[in-house]
C-alpha cells in the first residue's frame, strides 16, 4: 500500500507497514480489546497501560468475572467508579452473546451494537474496528493524536476539515490515520 500523500508516505515508509489489511493482521478478541479501550479512554497511553497491567493482574480478562468483580477492588486498581461500571455492563452483554460473531458484521453493524453498551462510544468502536479487526477504512475524526497529527503536517483543522481530509485517504483510512499517531512520536 502506498500513499499519494508525500507527507505520508514518508511515515508509512519510516514507521510502516500499519497493522490493517492488507497488510497481515491479528485478529484480537473482542472483549479483551473492548475493556482495553474502556481502560484507555481520556487517558495517556502511559496510564492507561499501567491500569491495564494492574487490571489484568489481579482478574482473568473475562467477562464471567469481571461481571461480578467488586466495584471498590476495580477502583482500586486506578479505574473510575464510571469505567468499572462500564466494564460490569460490557461484562454483561457479552455474557449475554453481544458479542458473538461480531467480527463479521460491516463496519456500521458493529457500530450499532456496540455503542449501545454503557461506556463504549463512536471512538471506542473505531479502535476496535482498527485494532481489534485490523479494518482498512476507519477514520476516527474524535481521536486527539489523529487531530494533532493532522495539525502538526497540515495546519489548523476543525472537525469539519478533519473529515474532509480523510476522504483524500479512502479506502486506507486506518492506515492515514495510524501516519498522523506516528507523526506526534518522539
Amino acid at each position: 500500500m502506498a500513499f499519494a500523500e508525500p507527507h505520508l508516505q514518508a511515515l508509512l515508509e519510516r514507521h510502516g507497514p500499519a497493522p490493517f489489511y492488507p497488510n497481515p493482521v491479528k485478529i484480537e478478541p473482542p472483549y479483551r480489546t473492548l475493556v482495553s479501550s474502556i481502560v484507555g479512554q481520556q487517558l495517556s497511553g502511559k496510564a492507561a497501560q499501567t491500569i491495564w497491567k494492574r487490571l489484568e493482574t489481579r482478574f482473568p480478562i473475562e467477562p464471567e468475572v469481571l461481571h461480578t468483580a467488586d466495584l471498590q477492588e476495580l477502583r482500586s486498581l486506578g479505574l473510575s467508579n464510571a469505567k468499572a461500571a462500564y466494564l460490569r455492563d460490557l461484562s454483561g452483554f457479552a455474557l449475554e452473546g453481544g458479542l458473538e460473531a461480531i467480527e463479521i458484521l460491516p463496519d456500521e453493524e458493529i457500530l450499532e451494537r456496540l455503542i449501545s453498551v454503557k461506556g463504549i462510544g463512536v471512538w471506542s468502536v473505531q479502535m476496535y474496528l482498527m485494532f481489534g479487526l485490523g479494518r482498512p477504512d476507519v477514520w476516527p475524526v474524535l481521536d486527539l493524536g489523529v487531530r494533532k497529527g493532522a495539525e502538526k503536517l497540515y495546519g489548523p483543522m476543525d472537525k469539519k476539515t478533519l473529515e474532509a481530509l480523510g476522504e483524500r485517504f479512502r479506502p486506507h483510512r486506518s492506515h492515514a490515520a495510524w501516519c498522523l499517531w506516528r507523526v506526534l512520536e518522539k
